[in-house]
């Protein structure tokens, strides 16, 4: 067996876990049309009914991206891109709608003199450390 790989990049999640509550009526129906063969699992039916209300809203949700600027998907950023905004003397309004992935090693002072806002809406990848010194810069 070898013992010498390394990872060269950490994966990141493709999905976030998340908890609802349903009452057991909803639930009930859900379970049915699953013994039915709708669908696989109670999982199956939930992402079909999110992916169909996100489809029915879809103009809505373009038009917000739009209007707000907003990065759409995996938005990655580098201890370099932070350097060069420093550098250039800029602070960054990140604004994202899916995966906000804040490289690792960026450290939190570089984090705090160059990000004047970081709006997620999704999910957030970073240090304990850099979260904690932009708390009050995450919305």
């Amino acid at each position: 067996m070898v013992n010498n790989v390394h990872e060269l990049r950490p994966r990141v999640p493709d999905s976030e876990k998340i908890t609802i509550n349903l009452g057991f009526v909803d639930l009930g129906h859900i379970d049915l049309l699953v013994q039915e063969g709708f669908y696989a699992n109670r999982t199956d039916f939930i992402r079909t009914a999110i992916r169909n209300q996100i489809e029915r809203h879809g103009d809505a949700v373009r038009q917000a991206v739009t209007r707000k600027s907003v990065d759409l998907g995996l938005r990655h950023i580098s201890r370099r891109e932070l350097e060069a905004a420093r550098d250039a003397g800029e602070m960054l309004d990140v604004r994202v709608l899916g995966l906000a992935s804040l490289a690792q090693d960026i450290t939190p002072e570089l984090a705090h003199a160059t990000i004047a806002s970081l709006t997620v809406l999704g999910g957030l990848h970073a240090s304990v450390a850099v979260k904690s010194i932009l708390a009050d810069r995450i919305r």
